[in-house]
């Protein structure tokens, strides 16, 4: 077992044609890291697709910088950014094992950003709607930089209330899918 990162790669405005292009080079590039991956799969906002999660166990911060900038997406621009952090994995399970199984309601990425003391460190009540859920961590793993989940809620407004609000400098809130062949 490694170190568990989030990776999510932002699209580039206009590059949805070349995202749907790359999609089987993608998947392929992503099959080889099918036993390290925790969750994956596209993001939405305003019902457009708007980025690419993964959340994978690799190596170390080298391995998972490889992993994020060698993706065929990344490397063709499809992307104009990509977050990675260190994550730590407070359900212990993949997206696989969600009860809930990968259809049914609506699912989200929570992103958390903050700084200082952690927050948010006790999985929430609501755990069998949460598909992950855990830290955002500095490459070391000493220095808590929020939060990040994914979980099938009513509503993004939903989603975000998880996250103690006056925590964070910002929280994003995307739809997402499961991803890969699966």
């Amino acid at each position: 077992m490694g170190v568990e990162f989030l990776c999510y790669h932002r699209d580039r405005a206009g590059s949805l044609a070349l995202r749907q292009e790359l999609l089987e080079e993608h998947w392929a590039y992503m099959d080889r890291y099918e036993a390290e991956l925790i969750a994956r799969g596209p993001t939405f906002d305003g019902g457009r697709l708007s980025g690419s999660l993964h959340i994978v166990d690799l190596p170390d911060p080298a391995a998972v910088r490889a992993f994020a900038f060698n993706e065929p997406g990344y490397q063709a621009g499809a992307y104009r950014d990509v977050l990675v952090r260190r994550w730590r994995n407070l359900l212990g399970r993949t997206m696989w094992d969600f009860p809930g199984g990968r259809a049914g309601g609506d699912r989200y990425l929570v992103l958390g950003f903050g700084s200082g003391p952690a927050a948010d460190l006790t999985v929430p009540p609501e755990r069998d709607e949460l598909i992950a859920y855990g830290p955002l961590l500095s490459d070391d793993g000493t220095a808590w930089l929020g939060t990040a989940l994914l979980v099938r809620a009513s509503d993004p407004d939903s989603a975000r209330a998880l996250l103690t609000r006056e925590r964070y400098a910002d929280i994003e809130v995307h739809a997402w899918e499961f991803g890969g062949r699966r």
